[in-house]
Formats: C-alpha cells, sequence, structure tokens
C-alpha cells in the first residue's frame, strides 16, 4: 500500500492533475547559494593542482595521497552530519556550518604558505565542510517540495549547482591571467565569494525547523542511526547504489583515458570537466521531469546505461572530435539522470526525522564504492594497462547493471510506502531538542 506524502505534517494538499507546478523558492534558495558556493570552491579545485605541483613543488604522489585521502573523509563525515541535521530539525544551522567551513578553507590556503600541514589543513577543512553540508541541504530540498515534483526539484537545484561548477575555472583562470599567476587574488576572491553564499543561506533560506522533531517530538539518537535499513525499499536502493559506484570509474580517468587516445594537448585537459558540466547543465532539469512522469527507477539506471555507452566507445575506433563529444555528452547524461534523481527517488521512503541522515547513509555507501573502484582501476591500470582496466570495467558494469535492474524498487512517482513500513523513532528518555 503508498501513501502519496512528505512525510510532513504540514505538507502542501493534493493539486489537481491538471495544475501548473513550480519549484519552491526554498529549491531556488539553496540552488543560488549552491551556485555561488560551487563558483568559489571551482576556483580553487582548477587551480590547486597547478598551485601545489608546479607552484610549491609537491610530487603527484604527494598532491594524490593528500586529494584521496580527504575525499574518503568526505564520505564519512557525511553521516555525522545528516545525524546532527535531524536531531531538532537543525538541517539549515548544520548545512550552514558547512558552508562556512568550506569558505574558511579558502582562507587557510591563503595563510597556509608553503606549509603542507597547514595545506593539508585547509583542503581537509573543505572537504569536511561539503560532506557536512550535503545531506542536509538535499533534506531541506525533499521536505520543501511534493513528492511528485522531487525529480524536477532537484534538477533545478544541480543545473544551478552546475552552472557555479562552469563559472568557477573560468574565473579562476581569467584572475590569473589578469594578476600574471597570483594564486593568492584566486584564493581571496574564492573566500569572499564563499562567504557571499553563506549569507544567501542565511537571509534566503527558511529557517524553519523540519521534521517530527521540532515539534518536541522524539529526536533520532546516534544508536538509531541506521534505522532507516528497517525499509526493505530503502535497502533495496542501498544495495544497488553500492553496486553501481563500485564499478564506477572515476571521472578522471575517463580524462585520461580520452587524453591519451586523442592525444590531446596538456593545456587543453582542464577544460575537458567542463564539457561533461556542460551537459549536465543542459539536461539536469529535463531528466528531472522525466523521472517525475516514469518513475525514478528507470531514468538512474539508464544513467547509467549512458555511462556504461561511454566505455564501450572509448573502446572502440573511431574519428577524434566525434569520440570526444559523444563521451563527455554521455557524462552529462549519466550525472543528469543518476545524481538528483537518486535522492528523488529515496528521500519519500524516509521518515522526515531521519531524512538527512537517510539519504547521507545512500551518499556515504555511494562515494565510498566509488573510490573502491577508483583504487581498482587505478591498479589494474598500473597491472595490465589501460585497455585491460577498462574492459573489466565495462564488464562489471553490465554486470552491476542486470544486478540493479532486478534490485531497485519500482516505485510509482510521488508514492511512499504506508507508514507501517517505514518505523517511527524510538523514543529518546532525554527530552526534545533544545
Amino acid at each position: 500500500m503508498y501513501l502519496a506524502t512528505t512525510g510532513r505534517p504540514d505538507a502542501p494538499p493534493p493539486r489537481p492533475s491538471g495544475a501548473r507546478r513550480r519549484v519552491s523558492g526554498t529549491v531556488l534558495a539553496l540552488g543560488t547559494v549552491s551556485l555561488v558556493t560551487d563558483v568559489s570552491s571551482e576556483m580553487v579545485t582548477a587551480v590547486l593542482p597547478l598551485y601545489l605541483v608546479v607552484g610549491l613543488g609537491l610530487t603527484p604522489l604527494q598532491f594524490g595521497f593528500l586529494d584521496g585521502l580527504f575525499n574518503g573523509a568526505t564520505a564519512l563525515v557525511r553521516l555525522l552530519g545528516g545525524h546532527a541535521a535531524d536531531r531538532g530539525g537543525r538541517h539549515k544551522r548544520v548545512a550552514g556550518f558547512g558552508y562556512a567551513l568550506s569558505a574558511c578553507s579558502r582562507l587557510g590556503l591563503l595563510l597556509a604558505g608553503a606549509a603542507t600541514g597547514w595545506i593539508a589543513a585547509a583542503l581537509a577543512g573543505d572537504r569536511l565542510g561539503k560532506g557536512i553540508r550535503t545531506a542536509p541541504r538535499d533534506a531541506l530540498i525533499t521536505l520543501s517540495s511534493p513528492p511528485e515534483d522531487l525529480g524536477r526539484a532537484f534538477g533545478v537545484h544541480r543545473a544551478m549547482d552546475t552552472t557555479g561548477a562552469l563559472l568557477g575555472p573560468l574565473a579562476a583562470f581569467a584572475l590569473l591571467w589578469a594578476t600574471a599567476d597570483a594564486y593568492d587574488a584566486v584564493f581571496v576572491v574564492s573566500f569572499c565569494t564563499g562567504v557571499l553564499g553563506v549569507l544567501l543561506l542565511v537571509v534566503l533560506v527558511p529557517g524553519g525547523r523540519a521534521g517530527p522533531a521540532a515539534g518536541g517530538g522524539p529526536r533520532p539518537r546516534a544508536r538509531t542511526l541506521l534505522a532507516p535499513l528497517r525499509s526493505a525499499a530503502y535497502r533495496r536502493i542501498l544495495g544497488a547504489t553500492a553496486l553501481l559506484g563500485a564499478v564506477t570509474v572515476g571521472d578522471a580517468f575517463v580524462y585520461l583515458l580520452l587524453q591519451r587516445r586523442l592525444d590531446l594537448a596538456v593545456t587543453w585537459f582542464p577544460f575537458l570537466p567542463l564539457g561533461a558540466a556542460a551537459g549536465y547543465l543542459l539536461l539536469a532539469v529535463p531528466a528531472g521531469r522525466l523521472a517525475d512522469r516514469i518513475g525514478r527507477r528507470k531514468p538512474f539506471l539508464y544513467g547509467h546505461g549512458a555511462l556504461l555507452l561511454a566505455y564501450a566507445l572509448l573502446l572502440a575506433p573511431g574519428p577524434g572530435p566525434l569520440l570526444l563529444g559523444l563521451v563527455l555528452g554521455l557524462l552529462g547524461v549519466f550525472y543528469a539522470a543518476t545524481d538528483g534523481v537518486l535522492m528523488a527517488l529515496t528521500g519519500p521512503l524516509l521518515p522526515a526525522g531521519r531524512r538527512a541522515s537517510g539519504l547521507a547513509l545512500v551518499q556515504t555507501v555511494q562515494a565510498l564504492a566509488r573510490l573502491v573502484a577508483a583504487t581498482g582501476f587505478g591498479a589494474a591500470w598500473t597491472v595490465w594497462g589501460p585497455t585491460a582496466a577498462l574492459v573489466l570495467a565495462l564488464a562489471g558494469l553490465t554486470a552491476a547493471l542486470g544486478c540493479a535492474w532486478r534490485l531497485l524498487p519500482d516505485t510509482p512517482p510521488g508514492l511512499v510506502p504506508a507508514p507501517s513500513t517505514v518505523p517511527a523513532p524510538a523514543p529518546a528518555p532525554e527530552g526534545p531538542s533544545a
């Protein structure tokens, strides 16, 4: 049995089938915050390898170790951010802390100079801030949108977010050109832009508490962090996400394979992610609307099918420019059909009081699975070469897609399991959150 509800007592009433659908103001506000914040973060991300390896003389091994370590830490801290947000419905407060921590890390890079330890601390602050804010932000999107419109809501948010990701590198390289490679100027502008993102969050995003804990009811406790696993549909989504993530090669490897295959000049390499991001930007909203119309399961699987085709094209002969455009376009399709759609698929299955922690668990499993995939692909490349590694990835993704097709629940759009299938939070003796 299914009920059309968001899990909130103040959920909007069902609309007539012909009613015009609009994205909520909260989603647009969060999209604006993400756009500004991504300009700030991608300014640093675009120049960081050059700054650390060329400017400060770190070896590629040192840079790769720092980057991989902190990406793994980001995956784990998502759980803490989600749990903290659910305690008392403090989604905005926890997300704001994450945004502020990332903004301050830019200032840390400016003050660190050539001290590797301080650079590591600044990078850790940036990654931890991103990990903390992601689940509360996505929970706010699900709590402020009707379940039948979640695909559209996440599509709009991800499109705005990706706009910032496109503008950030362009702004960074323009600053370096205007200031004769003054990296300090990039860090200062990035810090100011990050602070602006925090201020926009404070001013534009509603600050009310969300979920049952807001009304003085029981709040989630640490021992109930894994309570969403009691839902069979949620466990199936988690299992499919882990399977597919474990055979998803990192984007950096795809770009390296393209560079080797097409013999691209090194100066063009930083622009490859922009091509995939442009496809993501164009397709995020249409993919979200399609997911709302036909259900979220099929677009999510079709997106991984696009990734499978991209891997196959990297193995097939063909003209260089056409191959480049097709692979980058398919990467854009993959992210547009999977990133926000996965959150839209999962969110309605979770009660409001566990929304952030439940989404955080899915994001953490996906991130750790992809970390395993990147490590395995890198090892296979080192031992057997890039072609053999790609063949293994192609075979693994094909098998994972077949399993996920049977595993993912086929929940109709806008509907969630009846309350009897999603257990309520256990009472907490210490009373409501302060």
